[in-house]
């Protein structure tokens, strides 16, 4: 099973931080991952949330901020700039790692065939960023997971062997990719096969069921996924990264209702403790 499982603070109601970490103890929850836009001013309430209840910050979600692959070098500095600074508020929460997407949407870089293709052309830009992201990851006692999102989100990065194939190129510890359920469902054509193949480089997982809902709501065979994360000693988090709750679309409240019942679920695939 996964070592704790962890909720995204806007599935969870409340105002202020130490609100969010009492409704996940509440919940039996054991994490809080944060989006990183915006985290910085919310690092102290956080810690002493931490503090209070025991419930610790999972991970950094970074989230759609400046753009890593765009071909104007002061765009890329930017969001190299605001990676760090999301590696850094992990670090201060103590949280495990930080999840980034490096890129949303079609290419901003030129074709440049029979040379490189965009793709390619992005992956050498993405390995030269990583190379030295990987060094500042370590300084600062945190991972960086690297997350592969649908077509629909992105032409760059659809598939884990995709992400890995990067990971493994920059061969560093401290660098990892996301397994996404959600993402998996429509880009796998093997869920649980892709989870064996590339159980050296999982460092987290995002719980979602294949409409997104939460875990039980949609196709998934969670059980399955349960089993094959057992089976390659997979101890990282389990994070809910899900869309609008079923009964009380675009509120929080509606994943409080839903949640003991995930939860009930999750138990009995053997997904959590």
């Amino acid at each position: 099973m996964v070592v704790g499982l962890a909720v995204q603070e806007d599935m969870l109601p409340g105002r202020s931080a130490l609100d969010k970490f009492e409704q996940a103890k509440a919940l039996g929850i054991q994490g809080i991952e944060f989006w990183g836009r915006g985290l910085t001013e919310k690092v102290p309430q956080i810690v002493e949330a931490v503090e209070r209840t025991g419930v610790k910050a999972a991970a950094v979600n970074h989230g759609g901020q400046s753009r890593f692959l765009d071909p104007d070098p002061a765009e890329r500095e930017r969001a190299l700039e605001e990676l760090r600074q999301s590696i850094m508020n992990a670090a201060d929460i103590g949280a495990a790692g930080v999840i980034f997407v490096p890129h949303f949407s079609a290419p901003l870089l030129p074709d440049l065939s029979p040379y490189m293709s965009a793709v390619e052309l992005e992956a050498e830009l993405l390995y030269t960023h990583l190379r030295t992201l990987s060094d500042y990851t370590d300084a600062m006692d945190v991972d960086l997971y690297l997350e592969s999102i649908n077509r629909y989100e992105t032409h760059f990065l659809n598939r884990l062997e995709q992400s890995a194939a990067i990971t493994r190129r920059t061969n560093h510890p401290r660098v990892k990719i996301v397994a996404d359920l959600f993402h998996m469902a429509l880009e796998e054509h093997d869920l649980i096969q892709a989870i064996h193949e590339h159980k050296h480089e999982i460092g987290h997982v995002h719980l979602a069921d294949s409409n997104r809902r939460l875990p039980g709501q949609g196709f998934t065979d969670f059980t399955a996924i349960a089993q094959a994360l057992d089976e390659i000693g997979y101890s990282g988090w389990g994070a809910f990264e899900c869309g609008k709750p079923s009964n009380n679309a675009g509120n929080a409240a509606g994943y409080l209702n839903d949640l003991p019942a995930c939860l009930d679920y999750l138990k009995r695939v053997g997904l959590a403790g």
